[in-house]
């Protein structure tokens, strides 16, 4: 007696069966297929790929700009003798330090296995993270004043449960009070 679930044993399965398991296949592939088409097409994340597009592109330029243009004057003004990004601090010495010169280069105390404290890259970072929050809050309001859609969302904060609600709203979503102050004139 044949298995039921060995294939090879006793008659093969008819023309027709191969058929409509081939054809289930071949509809549940293109329902994948045609999901993922939907999913990847849609507005939403056409959009987040747009945005994180050019956000890279925009911090590749504002990194350009602070390193290359913002920081080398500013290295030039404060009597720092080298560039801000090579600024560091030796911790501990390598075993190749020489007392009288020092290292030279971040890299050539890096190389020489002492511990370094390098504050001109972290400088550098944050001067870096500042000038793109203030960028793109510029180009926010920007296209919020050309297209009216709004993207900063200024806020109040409730006087009763103090919690940030929108400065259009008339009453808190938090706690229904009323941000007229109509509570306040009842009493």
């Amino acid at each position: 007696m044949p298995h039921p679930w060995n294939f090879n044993e006793g008659a093969a399965a008819p023309e027709e069966e191969r058929r409509t398991l081939l054809q289930e296949g071949e509809e549940k592939a293109q329902r994948i297929f045609s999901g993922f088409i939907d999913f990847a097409f849609s507005g939403n994340i056409l959009e987040i790929a747009f945005g994180l597009i050019l956000a890279t592109a925009f911090t590749g330029l504002t990194t350009s700009l602070v390193s290359d243009i913002l920081l080398p004057p500013l290295s030039i003004i404060l009597p720092l003798r080298r560039n801000m990004n090579e600024k560091f601090a030796v911790l501990r010495p390598g075993p190749n330090y020489n007392d009288a010169d020092g290292y030279n280069t971040l890299e050539q105390a890096q190389n020489d296995g002492a511990i370094v404290l390098a504050y001109g890259i972290f400088l550098n970072r944050v001067i870096n993270f500042l000038g793109i929050g203030i960028a793109l809050y510029g180009l926010a309001s920007l296209y919020q004043y050309l297209s009216h859609d709004p993207i900063i969302k200024h806020t109040v904060r409730c006087r009763y449960c103090r919690k940030n609600v929108s400065s259009k709203a008339i009453r808190c979503v938090n706690c229904t009070s009323w941000l007229d102050g109509r509570e306040e004139r009842m009493r």
